[in-house]
């Protein structure tokens, strides 16, 4: 006899079945999965109902949410091929020509059909086309394939991508985050907007206690060597949970055992066997699990160099490939590693005389293509036909139209949280991710001693060294259009792995990240020019004048924002701090020079640089509220000077200031929409 409140679960499960349109003949096997056994699951259980003291009312809820599937799918691949273009040069001389396009099949004819709870795993051996086939069942594969991919008898949509769960190979994290932290904020991007805050943070709790995260909770994410973490197994356990906060229907892992140890591997394949038994669909890439890993796949998909030779249940896979011909050279051998052997054209103790009948004797290259060839084509004679029959039959069952129902494209589930609430999140997010390098020793370092220095240089200057006064205005302008610009050039290359992936599971709109990574940095970007200004400003001698201090720090401000707005876009168009820095060094060294401080009489041909360079404005403006018409200075012996009428200043023009301001407003804005444009054009669709 059950206990009651596996009962209760197991209940609530065929309950869940039975509303949700799957097949009715998958229904007995939902239930069946429903509770997984404990030998295999039981470190995704709480360690007893203590842990979890005054809640006992709420336990069915938690558990329904993290161990059933809202929306069961069935994901059904049928002849699925897709080719990459490859260009090859040929040098010939000083000249070099390049071919006509060729292409290069990465997959070809990839059938099969993985149903709720079902554990998919895909074996192979490197450059198979394992992770291409997973990215295209995920609906993020660049480019057309051929084939049909669908999930309940649809094709992918805009609803479909948001109950997809995707891990790519490499865990793109926050390294400044704590993991409580991390899953935390993903729940509140990513939960419907129905669940009120405490609801989505007691969500990620539920899920650090179901991965096996509770002993590092608070500990950073980390990354590379000199920030060291959490383990890698930690990590790998961080991303799953990111994705199992959604309770996707369908959970797609790359390589998730990838440089783990066995045991950590066995931990989270176990997992991952748990959330499929709770009604999920789960396919996986794996290289080259043990034999006890493999015992927990319920199918397997094995390709070599793109093509099938075989697709269907994992524990018949033996039987298969003996009744071809080939069994493994010793008794007890990892079923695994003689998949991979066959996958590579390794066969050894096998029978061939099929083969030899057909080529006679081969050397040892032309025995493994022969091998291969053979594989492929008793896949297609043997399994090809029976995998299709069976998909055609479910797609003609009568509750499998119902089923086709079950994926609704209504435009109001495209979000899941509000604009306004997604600001907010990703504002205090980034605020709290990037706290380490805003205010860090050395960049503060750098700016005051910058600042100490110039206002020691300056000391105490006057009117009567005019000439001193300008350039140290002129320094303001190029310093903090210097330091902005190189330093925002960084912001959107070294995010775009976190902006693609979290852009690809629609967690956020572009927007609401822009506005919140612009207004992030504007603590960063405006507190240290207001105290470089502060220090140098009274320690360099200019105007003592409070209206006229504020004026000049208002006018800095204004340049660094622009400054910053172009460095936004240089990144976000080039994607490369390598060009986009030497291109930035460029532009830089060209408003410099059209500045208006080193050339006064700049060639007709040439002087409209000046007027796209937003420090000959900025420049202006600080001579502008620098000096006032009536001001004079000791132009000679008893003779006193108009400070306007300073030829480096006369120059200028400085009739028209709103002019100036417009043309910087102008910049500031234009800059910052050419970055959101450019960021939205390489997003992925």
């Amino acid at each position: 006899m059950m206990p009651p409140e596996q009962e209760t679960y197991i209940t609530n499960t065929n309950i869940s079945t039975t509303n949700n349109p799957i097949s009715s003949n998958r229904s007995e096997n939902a239930s069946v999965h429903a509770e997984p056994s404990d030998s295999r699951t039981n470190e995704l259980k709480p360690s007893s109902d203590n842990d979890i003291p005054h809640q006992q009312h709420s336990t069915p809820a938690r558990w329904n949410i993290l161990r059933q599937s809202i929306c069961p799918v069935t994901l059904k691949f049928e002849d699925v091929a897709y080719s990459i273009n490859l260009t090859t040069t040929k040098s010939t001389g000083c000249f070099s020509s390049h071919e006509p396009k060729q292409t290069r099949p990465v997959l070809n004819g990839v059938t099969g059909i993985v149903r709720p709870g079902e554990l998919l795993a895909m074996l192979g051996p490197s450059g198979s086309g394992k992770t291409t086939l997973l990215t295209a069942l995920a609906g993020r594969l660049p480019g057309k394939f051929l084939g049909t991919i669908t999930y309940n008898g649809q094709l992918f949509s805009r609803y479909m991508k948001r109950k997809i769960g995707f891990v790519t190979q490499d865990d793109v994290l926050y390294p400044h985050l704590t993991v409580l932290e991390t899953l935390t904020y993903a729940a509140l991007l990513r939960l419907p907007k129905g669940l009120s805050k405490e609801e989505k943070i007691e969500q990620a709790e539920v899920v650090i206690m179901e991965l096996g995260l509770t002993r590092c909770r608070n500990s950073f994410i980390g990354g590379g060597a000199l920030f060291r973490g959490i383990s890698g197994g930690e990590r790998k356990r961080v991303s799953i949970g990111q994705e199992m906060l959604v309770n996707p229907s369908l959970l797609l892992l790359d390589e998730p055992t990838s440089g783990l140890d066995s045991t950590t591997a066995q931990r989270i394949i176990a997992t991952l066997q748990g959330l499929a038994r709770g009604g999920r669909t789960v396919a996986t890439t794996i290289h080259q699990p043990s034999s006890l890993l493999y015992r927990m796949f319920d199918k397997v998909v094995v390709l070599s160099e793109g093509y099938p030779i075989y697709s269907g249940q994992a524990g018949r896979v033996m039987e298969y490939f003996g009744s071809i011909g080939y069994v493994p050279g010793f008794s007890f051998m990892n079923p695994a590693d003689f998949l991979l052997d066959l996958a590579n054209g390794i066969a050894s103790d096998i029978r061939l005389d099929d083969q030899l009948e057909l080529h006679g004797k081969l050397d040892h290259h032309e025995d493994q293509t022969s091998t291969k060839q053979f594989l492929v084509l008793s896949y297609r004679k043997n399994i090809c036909p029976a995998l299709k029959a069976e998909i055609q039959q479910t797609n003609a069952g009568p509750s499998y139209a119902k089923a086709g129902t079950s994926l609704p494209r209504s435009s109001k589930n495209q979000w899941t949280t509000s604009w306004l609430e997604q600001f907010k999140v990703l504002l205090k997010r980034g605020l709290q991710e990037r706290r380490h390098e805003s205010y860090s020793g050395l960049r503060i370092f750098q700016v005051m001693s910058v600042s100490i220095l110039s206002g020691l240089l300056w000391w105490h200057s006057d009117t009567s060294h005019i000439q001193d006064q300008v350039g140290l205005l002129f320094f303001f302008s190029i310093f903090w259009g210097f330091f902005p610009l190189f330093n925002a050039i960084f912001t959107f290359p070294l995010e775009r792995p976190m902006l693609i992936k979290e852009q690809s599971s629609g967690m956020y709109r572009l927007s609401s990240y822009y506005f919140a990574r612009i207004v992030g940095d504007l603590p960063m970007e405006l507190v240290l020019p207001t105290i470089f200004v502060t220090v140098t400003y009274w320690m360099g001698g200019l105007k003592p004048s409070l209206i006229t201090f504020l004026l000049t720090l208002l006018i800095v401000l204004f340049n660094v924002l622009v400054s910053q707005g172009i460095g936004l876009a240089l990144g976000a168009i080039l994607m490369d701090v390598k060009q986009a820095t030497t291109l930035a060094s460029v532009t830089m060294l060209v408003f410099l020079l059209a500045g208006g401080y080193y050339i006064q009489h700049i060639p007709s041909f040439i002087a409209w640089l000046k007027y796209i360079s937003f420090s000959h404005y900025c420049y202006k403006l600080l001579v502008a509220v620098q000096y006032s018409a009536s001001e004079v200075y000791v132009c000679g012996l008893g003779l006193h000077c108009r400070v306007l009428d300073f030829p480096a200043i006369k120059c200028l023009g400085l009739d028209n200031k709103w002019a100036d301001v417009a043309a910087l407003t102008v910049m500031l804005v234009g800059y910052r929409i050419l970055a959101y444009v450019a960021l939205k054009m390489g997003q992925p669709h």
